[in-house]
């Protein structure tokens, strides 16, 4: 059997007992101030309480803080500065944390279980902090009563004996003094740069940037744009250690104007301009965010020509069948393609027996959206599509039906590589201190938002 623990001490930050309990009266009060001499003597700092898993006390790592001359006189002692164990010439063992401002110590003349008294010591944090809120010297103070309770049912002469907390509550209820614990704010709170915290690390730096714009457009039955506008978004992941900066220009007229740039070339005008709580002007310099996030969001309130043009003429022969011709136009250039191109076409809601014929991509009736679905994979620029649908109907209807209302042809795609707004990243610059090189890394894709043709 392991050794006993001779007796326990519960000390303030200087070393002076607070508390303490004799287990085997085979040493003094006596042993605290040896023990205190002996640790600044030897130049002995205290493990710092992270788990009570005996996996981590494998681990512990001591901290120099009680004595400022060990960081300054190198590692002499080496064997000594990392044990939480100190011997003294009088045969006696002392085993010891710290946690906050109390140093938790056991003194044994035993050979004891190192691992094992440590780990008690971690469980007797553990059951302080669920009775008091918090282990420091003002929770100890207030509650002497309660701390003598906890020590005489957690060892008895010298041998740990309970140690979980919601055990102990069902005989001790002695009432305790709880701490008000203050949280103390994130490191982001107090931060100038509240949205990213300190000590982010990576072992590759890059940043992705992505300018999405969404195509909104709505077309009459006369072939009309009735309404059509942009809105555009740049967002961004970044992976950056540290606190960097990023620089970011676009070929905005306004935003080149106010840094005194010549606007030579190709500029647009954004409107309605959003950035993220980090931007307050147009100049974009800012510090980001660790992860995605959207750094600026713009609307373009312009005459946008339809990049899928659709045509579709409609037959009904008698009034047992339908047939539908719809031609599909790419309107921007060959160098650019369209991708995961939809087509949607309303088709009358009692339609059956569908025959549908495609010169490109496939199709295929949805009863449940009362529709015919043509879907593209690619869709290059400059070219065109045809795809024709025969429809059966029933020869009998209803004098009392209300109109069919008759729903627009809706379309979805995707052009990658290219902006509807003409809006080009001139430059993104990432700037940290310690003066690594980062990959900044640019995407532009245009997609369909709202875009409907009402021809039918």
């Amino acid at each position: 059997m392991a050794g006993a623990v001779s007796a326990l001490f519960l000390l303030d930050i200087k070393g002076r007992v607070l508390v303490w309990r004799d287990y085997r009266g085979d040493v003094t009060a006596l042993q605290a101030e040896r023990f205190f001499t002996k640790l600044l003597d030897k130049e002995v700092s205290a493990p710092v309480l992270s788990s009570p898993l005996l996996s981590d006390l494998c681990s512990i790592e001591l901290r120099s803080e009680l004595c400022p001359a060990s960081a300054s006189r190198g590692h002499q002692g080496d064997a000594e500065v990392h044990s939480p164990v100190v011997h003294d010439g009088a045969g006696v063992s002392y085993t010891f944390i710290q946690h906050n401002n109390v140093f938790l110590l056991t003194a044994a003349r035993q050979n004891c279980n190192a691992a094992s008294i440590l780990l008690f010591l971690h469980r007797l944090v553990d059951v302080f902090k669920h009775y008091f809120e918090e282990l420091e010297e003002e929770s100890l103070r207030d509650n002497f009563v309660v701390v003598y309770e906890l020590l005489d049912e957690m060892m008895d002469f010298g041998y740990p004996q309970y140690t979980e907390a919601t055990i102990l509550s069902e005989f001790i209820k002695t009432d305790a003094y709880r701490m008000e614990v203050t949280q103390r704010p994130p490191m982001a709170v107090t931060n100038a740069v509240s949205w990213r915290s300190e000590g982010i690390r990576y072992k590759k730096n890059e940043v992705f940037l992505d300018v999405v714009e969404s195509v909104n457009i709505l077309v009459n039955s006369n072939g009309q744009i009735v309404r059509s506008d942009i809105i555009g978004a740049l967002k961004m992941r970044t992976f950056l250690s540290g606190m960097p900066e990023c620089k970011l220009g676009l070929n905005d007229r306004v935003l080149l104007e106010a840094q005194g740039r010549a606007t030579k070339g190709k500029a647009i005008d954004l409107d309605d301009i959003k950035f993220h709580q980090f931007e307050n002007d147009r100049t974009i310099s800012f510090v980001p965010p660790d992860g995605a996030f959207d750094l600026m969001t713009y609307r373009l309130t312009t005459q946008v020509k339809p990049l899928i043009w659709v045509e579709a003429q409609v037959e009904k022969h008698s009034r047992s069948r339908i047939e539908i011709m719809v031609k599909a136009r790419s309107q921007f250039k060959e160098r650019s393609t369209g991708t995961n191109v939809e087509i949607e076409v309303p088709v009358p809601y009692d339609a059956t027996n569908p025959n549908i014929r495609t010169s490109m991509g496939s199709a295929a009736y949805a009863p449940e959206r009362d529709a015919m679905v043509w879907k593209i994979k690619s869709f290059p620029g400059g070219k065109e599509y045809m795809c024709r649908a025969e429809f059966s109907l029933p020869s009998i209807t209803s004098e009392e039906a209300t109109p069919e209302k008759k729903a627009p042809i809706r379309v979805k795609f995707e052009i990658p590589y290219f902006t509807v707004s003409g809006i080009q990243v001139r430059y993104l610059k990432v700037i940290e201190k310690s003066g690594y090189q980062a990959l900044p890394w640019v995407r532009y894709i245009t997609m369909a938002g709202e875009y409907e043709l009402r021809l039918i």
